[in-house]
């Protein structure tokens, strides 16, 4: 079993060899795109947990938190540089428990431990100095910085429905706390306001994105047509289609091609969203770690969490999601870096691979039989070409693939054609024992250590 990711100035075809090898046609449509992603569609997050952040009996998070994460380390500056650049967005659940030192605000408090806090904590602070330490960060690895405000700040938790937050303040929705949509889409028109007094010229004004939670079709509705045209610039949502990170099935379900492809139907429904309102900057996957509450310590720093994570990017882009953010760059069990070490985890090298090779055009894909082979299409990025990711969840047998480009007839004569093997370029990525809860990857049989 494994997964191979290529990349073709004009053609790819990849074989594999296991005992059993199915022949399989893939035909490649492109005349025309039928979605496009950001240049920078590849996204990391950074949280805010503590070490004291806890779940499964585990507490995985360490000194990986915005606030204690030392921001000297060259393997991490390393990390991040390779992208040239990486989008990374500051946020998660404890962002609605953070306040800023400035104005009037004299404390600064760390994250506590509380059991009737937000998500078991007390508020924390993040103060200026520390705000500094990371805008010179940021700028020194010349990230592109989505920035996750505190949407709870000035409410107080409703006492007939509890997780329901009211007041007057900037609003929010996520797993543990919501916001009334009306409130929300109301409150959201006043940042945008907000956003424009302080920045006077347009060019340099920061995008707002929202809500930032998990899609519920009635209340993404009334948010954006309480918030009307222009205030939005793009719709952010979050997908844990994993469940809880300790489910002992978790393994089958990253390997299941029919589980996979049930969170298809959250990507259509944001799609659709968008395709009514029309935000200018579209769907963003602005959180996504494929197991809830950390990850699972058994499947996500491994090998084996490529299947999710590269057909999850794969999946969501040909429903014209135009970035997905993975949880987490460090911290957590789900990180693409260790967070003692800094060394990178498997998916790291799915995540920059895509960075490099992936353009933003998204190509149809049509094939035969076994769904255990996924196939997903792009223009090559920065040269002629198309791209192509193979992935094979099958335990026991490999594919023989034969690619070529749609007839004609079916959406006009494509602007490519396909020529001999000498131009194209093969990365296979495999699990160094052939264990795919392995956590060192091979990329073309050399060991990522």
């Amino acid at each position: 079993m494994n997964f191979k990711f290529a990349f073709c100035p004009i053609i790819l075809l990849l074989s594999a060899s296991l005992s059993f090898a199915q022949i399989v046609n893939v035909v490649i449509h492109g005349a025309a795109s039928i979605a496009k992603t950001d240049d920078n569609f590849v996204c990391v997050t950074l949280d805010w947990w503590p070490a004291e952040k806890c779940d499964y009996n585990q507490c995985p998070w360490g000194k990986a938190g915005i606030l204690n994460l030392d921001l000297r380390y060259g393997a991490l500056i390393n990390a991040i540089k390779a992208f040239n650049p990486l989008r990374i967005k500051v946020g998660g659940s404890l962002q609605d428990n953070v306040v800023y030192k400035v104005g009037e605000v004299s404390s600064c408090p760390n994250f506590m431990k509380r059991e009737d806090g937000l998500f078991g904590f007390s508020q924390g602070c993040l103060s200026m100095e520390r705000w500094d330490q990371l805008n010179r960060f940021f700028n020194h690895t010349g990230v592109k910085l989505t920035f996750g405000l505190n949407a709870l700040f000035g409410r107080n938790e409703s006492q007939t429905e509890k997780g329901l937050w009211i007041g007057n303040q900037l609003s929010g929705s996520g797993m543990g706390a919501k916001v009334d949509a009306k409130q929300y889409g109301k409150d959201v028109i006043v940042l945008k306001n907000l956003v424009k007094e302080l920045y006077a010229h347009p060019e340099t004004e920061p995008k707002v994105l929202g809500p930032g939670g998990f899609y519920e079709e009635k209340w993404f509705n009334t948010f954006l047509e309480v918030s009307g045209q222009g205030v939005v610039d793009g719709l952010t949502h979050h997908i844990y289609n994993l469940g809880p990170g300790d489910d002992p099935n978790m393994m089958n379900k990253v390997l299941d091609p029919s589980y996979l492809s049930q969170v298809s139907q959250t990507y259509k429904g944001v799609s659709d969203v968008v395709n009514k309102f029309r935000p200018q900057l579209g769907a963003w996957v602005s959180e996504s770690g494929g197991a809830l509450k950390g990850g699972s310590k058994d499947v996500s720093r491994t090998f084996a969490d490529g299947f999710w994570y590269l057909d999850q990017m794969g999946m969501a882009s040909t429903y014209d999601q135009k970035v997905f953010c993975r949880q987490a760059l460090i911290g957590g069990n789900y990180s693409l870096l260790n967070a003692t070490t800094f060394v990178p985890n498997p998916d790291y090298y799915g995540a920059l691979l895509w960075h490099r090779l992936m353009g933003s055009t998204v190509l149809a894909v049509t094939k035969e039989s076994d769904p255990n082979l996924r196939v997903y299409a792009h223009c090559a990025k920065k040269k002629p070409g198309v791209s192509l990711i193979f992935i094979n969840l099958s335990k026991d047998r490999s594919f023989n693939i034969t690619l070529s480009n749609a007839k004609p007839g079916d959406a006009g004569k494509p602007n490519y054609e396909f020529v001999g093997k000498q131009n194209r370029e093969e990365y296979h990525l495999r699990a160094l024992t052939g264990d795919i809860k392995d956590d060192i990857v091979c990329l073309n049989d050399v060991p990522m250590v």
